[in-house]
């Protein structure tokens, strides 16, 4: 795993669609849209934790 990790064609596509949409949006919508992804971006690292919690085994009270 020494290569450096590298987008799809498909994951571009998607963030410059991404980045056009953000180019459209006012200063304050964007900054409500940032709150709501890292608040998604918390969410999904809460439940891959939760998740390799429950694959290994490990007590989730610990």
């Amino acid at each position: 795993m020494n290569e450096p990790m590298k987008l799809t064609l498909e994951q571009k596509f998607s963030l410059r669609s991404f980045e056009t949409q953000v180019d459209k949006m006012s200063r304050e919508q964007a900054q409500e849209f940032l709150v709501k992804l890292y608040e998604q971006m918390m969410m999904r690292e809460t439940m891959y934790k939760q998740f390799l919690k429950h694959e290994w085994g490990i007590d989730s009270a610990a």
